[in-house]
């Protein structure tokens, strides 16, 4: 594929940027085409090709946040995962794709489009751990019969727990202590600075 129009791109991020922003203002009902339209100076046509529903407008915002978030891996268990737990903290932490995640799971139980985008979000924002993990595995470095499914649940489950159902914010001390528990549990390698490898 050629790569887009620097023109574009700025379009682009502009109508995304102006989403995160109603989104956190307004809530759902504020995120209409017309306001993202008025606000970033994109035709409302150019809206609609691109994104089609208020659905596609928070599931572009957020994924845009998901994809500049991914880190590249080294192949060090510990360090992959911790950034990429480091960028869920932080997306957790960020008024727009908070409310956007909030959004999604409280819609997503009434709307099926909803449903399906979360659905979409859960498996992009998981990816980098699981391929971590996969990896991790075919090392040696974590037990061949790991449950993916359960292993994502249990590096993530507590940071969406903490912030999105108690409420709470949190700092990387958390994330890091997350991350070691998990590791003691699996890792079968040791390492005096951690506890793992």
């Amino acid at each position: 594929m050629r790569p887009l129009d620097p023109r574009t791109v700025r379009s682009l991020d502009a109508a995304l940027a102006s989403a995160r922003e109603l989104l956190i203002e307004q809530g759902l009902a504020g995120l209409t085409h017309s306001a993202v339209a008025a606000r970033s100076g994109i035709s409302r046509a150019t809206l609609y090709r691109l994104w089609p529903e208020p659905t596609d407008l928070v599931r572009a915002a957020v994924t845009q946040h998901i994809t500049l978030a991914r880190p590249k891996p080294t192949g060090d268990l510990r360090a992959d995962l911790l950034t990429g737990l480091t960028a869920t903290h932080a997306m957790l932490h960020e008024p727009a794709t908070e409310q956007g995640m909030r959004v999604m799971i409280e819609r997503a139980a009434v709307d099926p489009r909803f449903a399906e985008v979360k659905q979409a979000l859960y498996r992009s924002g998981t990816q980098a751990a699981r391929t971590t993990l996969t990896a991790a595995v075919a090392r040696g470095e974590l037990p061949a019969e790991l449950d993916l499914d359960l292993a994502v649940d249990q590096l993530h489950g507590p940071l969406f727990f903490r912030r999105l159902v108690a409420n709470r914010t949190f700092d990387l001390d958390y994330v890091r202590a997350v991350l070691d528990s998990f590791l003691r549990a699996y890792s079968s390698k040791q390492s005096p600075e951690h506890g793992i490898s």
